[in-house]
Formats: structure tokens, C-alpha cells, sequence
């Protein structure tokens, strides 16, 4: 509805909304409402085509639920409807892949990026299910996100790093781990990689040593 707040981040779930941005219009117009609202009329403007076909899109883009209506206003007799994003940023969710989707349980090697990748993928899967709860629930989902850079001078700082933060949290979970009722299980997933570096607009991979 026009009016309501924009979503930070929406979490593509189903195998509907990934079809619907699929067609590389549909990205380019969406691209556009994240700048602003507009209307079929102003983006086909902008994009260079006709309004029926820019129109097309916006509509299935709506049925999908990536744009929201911003406004309506009369012109020339008619009803123009102007759109915006429903969120700020998206992300698509494994579930979409269902049962090819890895699992950190499918892999061994806990050092491997693999392992690292799935286990990432696991904490968008589930923390997306339980905001969905959540929403409906109409209750704020207690989470909690720690984000920092460290740099080591060699290999074997970062191990000794790792040790020692392994063991600081493995003494933090016995202090705290409860086995009463009304207790509840929280997951809690670290995870290091090396930065990546961003030089001149360009992307280039940061190599991990050894």
C-alpha cells in the first residue's frame, strides 16, 4: 500500500519470485524504482519503449511483489499509478534450489570455503523462516550480527587466533548453556575469509597465505 515504509531486505523464497526477474527488463525497471518511484509512463520514457510493454512488466513485477505502490494521480482522465521498490535490497534464499541445495552436513571439511559457503546459506535459510514467523506473528526476531576485520602479520597469528577464539567461545557456551524449559537454543556461526579488495571500482579476490 502507498504510504507504508520500505523494506530493508526482502528474501526471495519461492521459485515464482526468482522466474519473475528473470527477463533482464524486469531488472532494469527495478534498478530504476530503487532511484524513486515512477510510473509505467515515466520509466518506458527513460528506457526508450512503449508504455504497453514497460506496463506489462511493472504488473508482473507487482503480482510478484518487488514493487508497491507509491501513489495515483488523475491525468488526462485517466488513473496513473506510480511504484516503488518494496525493498531497499534482495536476496535469493537456497530454498529455491530445494533438495540440491547443500548443507553444511553434507560436507566434512570444516576449513574448506565450501563448508564456509553452505554454512552462510544455511543462516540466510533459517533466519529468513524465522523473520517469516515472526512477521506473522507481529513480534521482533532477537538476533545478533558481528561484523570485524583483523589483519595478522603471518599464517600462524591467524591460527593462533583462531585457537584462541575457538576456546573463548567454547568456555562463553558451557558458562551460559541451559537445560531448563523455558530455555531456548540460539545458533550462533563464525566464520573468517580473507577481504576482498576493491581498487579503482574493480573487484579483485584477496589470496589467502598457506
Amino acid at each position: 500500500m502507498a504510504g507504508e515504509s520500505q523494506e530493508a531486505l526482502a528474501v526471495i523464497e519461492h521459485r515464482e519470485g526468482v522466474a519473475a526477474l528473470l527477463p533482464v527488463l524486469r531488472r532494469q525497471i527495478l534498478n530504476h524504482l530503487h532511484r524513486g518511484p515512477d510510473s509505467a509512463t515515466g520509466l518506458a520514457r527513460k528506457l526508450g519503449l512503449a508504455r504497453q510493454k514497460v506496463n506489462y512488466h511493472v504488473r508482473a513485477l507487482e503480482r510478484a511483489g518487488f514493487l508497491e505502490l507509491a501513489g495515483e494521480k488523475q491525468r488526462r482522465g485517466c488513473t496513473e499509478r506510480s511504484f516503488r521498490a518494496s525493498a531497499r535490497a534482495y536476496l535469493v534464499s537456497p530454498d529455491f534450489l530445494g533438495e540440491m541445495g547443500a548443507g553444511p552436513g553434507d560436507l566434512r571439511d570444516r576449513f574448506s570455503s565450501a563448508y564456509l559457503i553452505t554454512l552462510a546459506a544455511q543462516v540466510v535459510r533459517d533466519v529468513a523462516r524465522l523473520r517469516r514467523g515472526a512477521d506473522k506473528a507481529g513480534k521482533r526476531l532477537a538476533t545478533l550480527a558481528l561484523n570485524v576485520d583483523v589483519r595478522f602479520r603471518s599464517p600462524a597469528e591467524r591460527t593462533a587466533f583462531a585457537e584462541e577464539l575457538a576456546g573463548t567461545v567454547a568456555r562463553l557456551a558451557a558458562r551460559y548453556q541451559s537445560d531448563s524449559a523455558e530455555s531456548r537454543s540460539y545458533r550462533f556461526v563464525i566464520g573468517g575469509h580473507p577481504v576482498v579488495r576493491h581498487r579503482k571500482g574493480e573487484q579483485t579476490n584477496a589470496i589467502s597465505e598457506g
